[in-house]
Parts: structure tokens; sequence; C-alpha cells
């Protein structure tokens, strides 16, 4: 419990102040501790999570542009003194204008997603003074609504609704694949400094073991039971491991280093590693794994958007130069009279009907050109999703075999780490007494040392090959359930 609301501490507190009894005290992690601390506080965690705001808050934008959108705008003050040429029908002359204005507006504006038009409602108000007559006017529109429509037209409104969901859920899985990477990332940056602490380990057991032999050694040697080659031999052991007790030292020195850089946790604090040697009985259905991969992956929204995509940018390319029309209707009220209440009173209807053509006829094949490039596009996209559909089905079975294979492995490396080490134990038995030498003792020593080295391997290549699984597929193998987070967490 104490390690567990250690992490939680460091999770949550960006910097601390240690004491000195807190420094000086080892803080033992585990896998599992490594990879929650990697996730909350790693570079690359953040990045997704900023990634990940950024791509709601567009997906918001997108909601709220199909929303009404409310506007107050218009001109205070507006004064102008100055001559304007005017036409009449006695010919053109100058008038001067000395007038002030204003105005205001409240609006609303829809956009119909389905149609491809908008509508929109307004009020205006508006008052002018004449300084040359001393005279002033208002000028009202209490409603006024307009409808817009392109018929026949390219109507990007459908394919933003079919795309920037998909864009957005693309988004929420990608974040899921990141986190999995981290993971990735933060095991290999633990075996690392495991395989260092363990090589210290190994490296203070052999000094030790060769300081006691080379004492006996050297008995030996006085009783004439040994000859000096013998000695001499212990005693380079001995220095050989003084040696690589140092090296281990300064390597275990940096492997920490880049383990608290990566989880940004206070240099002054030291840590230890617990290898992860419960090992769970698992084997991957490489048939589910691909299921949950088609179900799950970025990847698969990926290919659906593309595809869409290229059917959007042809459906624009054949609209766009071609035959269209634009219907517009406008219906209002408007009254202009010289006090505010009269400018509302009996309104004046105003009802606008138009509707605009528009027809090419001679481009050069231009519209043509751009319509078999995008029709040309749209084959490359199909072609080239449908061969990355087919090697990431075979990346995952490959993956799911790969690691049932791994588990294997490990419970051989497992096996050969045990019966190193009880065959140095017996040689080393056996030397004591006198019943072989010292070639045979280092035999072992080298074979103990290079199977508990590859044991720490095969953990590593185990868990890292199961992360990229979860990676690949989204899907805890182990809680057979999917994998998911807190995205209104994170977004807030």
């Amino acid at each position: 419990m104490k390690r567990i609301f250690f992490i939680i501490f460091l999770i949550v507190t960006p910097a601390v102040l240690f004491s000195q009894e807190t420094v000086n005290k080892i803080v033992n992690l585990s896998l599992e501790d490594v990879i929650l601390i990697a996730q909350q506080k790693s570079p690359s965690a953040m990045s997704a999570k900023h990634r990940l705001r950024s791509s709601y808050w567009q997906y918001r934008y997108y909601k709220a542009d199909y929303m009404p959108q409310v506007s107050l705008y218009g001109n205070p003050v507006q004064f102008q003194n100055q001559s304007k040429l005017i036409e009449t029908t006695e010919g053109s002359l100058y008038s001067q204008y000395n007038q002030l204005y204003s105005d205001i507006t409240l609006g609303a504006n829809q956009k119909i997603g389905f149609t491809g038009g908008s509508l929109s409602v307004f009020s205006n108000l508006g008052y002018s003074m004449n300084f040359i007559d001393d005279t002033m006017f208002f000028s009202s529109s209490p409603i006024n609504i307009s409808f817009t429509q392109p018929i026949f037209g390219y109507n990007s409104y459908k394919w933003e609704k079919k795309i920037e969901p998909l864009k957005y859920k693309e988004a929420l899985q990608n974040y899921l694949e990141t986190m999995e990477d981290v993971s990735i990332t933060a095991a290999n940056y633990f075996f690392s400094c495991l395989l260092a602490q363990i090589n210290k380990e190994i490296q203070e057991t052999n000094l030790a073991n060769n300081d006691t032999l080379y004492q006996i050694a050297k008995g030996r040697y006085n009783m004439g039971t040994i000859a000096e080659n013998e000695v001499l031999n212990m005693e380079l052991n001995y220095l050989n491991s003084l040696s690589q007790l140092e090296t281990a030292k300064l390597e275990l020195e940096m492997q920490i280093f880049d383990l608290k850089s990566f989880l940004r946790i206070q240099n002054d604090m030291d840590i230890g590693l617990i290898a992860p040697i419960d090992i769970p009985d698992l084997e991957v259905d490489a048939q589910l794994a691909v299921v949950e991969a088609n179900e799950n992956r970025a990847d698969i929204i990926s290919f659906k958007r593309q595809l869409l995509e290229a059917d959007q940018s042809l459906d624009n390319a054949k609209k766009e130069n071609r035959f269209s029309m634009d219907l517009s209707l406008t219906y209002g009220l408007d009254r202009t009279a010289g006090t505010f209440y009269e400018s509302y009173k009996d309104p004046q209807d105003k009802e606008v009907v138009m509707l605009s053509v528009s027809i090419p006829i001679l481009d050069w094949g231009r519209a043509k050109g751009q319509i078999k490039m995008a029709e040309s596009q749209k084959e490359l996209i199909k072609t080239t999703v449908e061969q990355d559909l087919i090697d990431f089905n075979q990346e995952i079975y490959i993956k799911a075999r790969q690691f049932n294979m791994q588990y294997n492995q490990l419970l051989i490396a497992a096996k050969s780490d045990t019966v190193a080490q009880k065959r140095y134990d017996f040689t080393k038995a056996r030397y004591l007494i006198g019943t072989i030498d010292i070639t045979e003792l280092n035999s072992s020593l080298s074979d103990k040392d290079s199977n508990r080295k590859g044991y720490i391997s095969a953990l590593q290549s185990f868990w890292i090959n199961y992360f990229e699984v979860r990676k690949l597929t989204l899907y805890d193998f182990i809680k057979k359930e999917k994998i998911g987070a807190e995205f209104n967490l994170l977004i807030d």
C-alpha cells in the first residue's frame, strides 16, 4: 500500500521536495508502476493528451458550425461630408452630402446540412440625420427571412457530416495507440535498467565468491596442495570482478538516469526495480486478435476516411465546373419614417425570388481533366487501402504467433537460469573439495551469468511482444476486454 500511495504521489505532484530520510530510502518500482507513471508524466503521454484535446475542439468546432449562429453587428457612427456624382433625368450632377448615419442588426444563420443550403433571419434598425436640410428619419426592417439553396451543386455539408465524426473517432483510437507506445517505451527503459541492476548484483556476488575462493587458494598454496599458477588465476578472477563491478555500477547509474528522465522523476531519489517474474499463462488467439484489431484500430477508421475523402474529391470535381443553379428566396418587412415609432407602424412587404444559373460552354477540357484526375486518385487510394488492409491483418496474425512462441522461449530461459545456477553451485562445491580445476569453475560461472541475463532478456521480449500485440489490437488479452480511457477526464 505504501508503494501504491507513493506512485499516486509521484503522478499528482509535479515537483516534490524530499527530506534526507526520503532521499536515502530506495523506492522499489514494478513494471506496472513504471508504465503507470509514464502514461501520466512522460513527454510522449503529455503530447498525446494535447493532440487529443486539439482534435476534440476541432470536432466541437464542426458541431458548433451546424448550430444557429447569432450575431449582433452594425455601424454605431458613420459621418460623411462630401460631394457625390448622381444620375438624374436631366443628366449627371454633383450633390453635397452632410449626414450622420448609424444602424444595428441582430441576425441568426443556420446551415442545412442535408440540402447544402442556408437559412438566415435578421432584424435591422437604422437612423439618419441630414445636416444640410436638417431632416432625420428611421429605417426599420423588423423581420427578414432569407433562404439560399444550391441545386445540382456540390454539397460540402453532406461530406463533412460523414468525414468529421470519423476524424474524431480516429483521434480517440490514435490516443489509445500512443499510450500503448508509451507502455512499450517505458518497458524498454525498465528492462534496460533492470538488466543493469541484475548485472550489478551478479558482479557483487561474483566478487564475494572470487574473494573467498582466492583466500582459499592462497591457503592451499601455502599448504603445498596447489600450484602457484592456480593461485594467480584466482587472483586474476578477483581483480576482474573488481573491475566488472565498477563498470556495472556506472552502467546502472546511467540507466537509472535515463529512466528517471523519461518518467520525469527527481534525480536525487533512489529507485530499485522489481523483476516481473509472475508470468500469466497466456496464449493469444490469432483470429481473435485480427477481429479485435479490425474493430478497434485507428488504421481501420483511417481506411474508411480515405475512401470517403476520395469520393468527396470526385463529387466536387464532377459538380464544381458543371451546370449549376442557385435558388434564393427572401421575405421581409420594411418601413422608413421620421420617428422611431412610425418606422415600425404598418411596414411594407418585401419579397425577392432569384434563380441564378451557371452553364460552362467552353473550358478546353478543364472540367473533364479534373474529373479524370479525381477518378484516378480514387482508384489509387482504393488499391492502396486494400493492400494496406491485407498487410494490416497479416502483421497482426504474425505478431500473435510470435508472442505465443515467445512464451515458450521464456519458459526455457527460466529453466536454463535455474539449471545454470544449480550447476555453478555444484561445481563450486566440487572445486572447494578439490575434485575439479579452475577451468571448469570459470566455465560454469560464465554460463550462470549469461543464463541469468538471458532470462531477463527473455522477460523483456515477452512483455514487449505483449504490449505490441495490445497496441496492434487495442485489446487486453489478460483481462479479456477492449482497451479504453476516460476521455471526458482527459479533455477537461
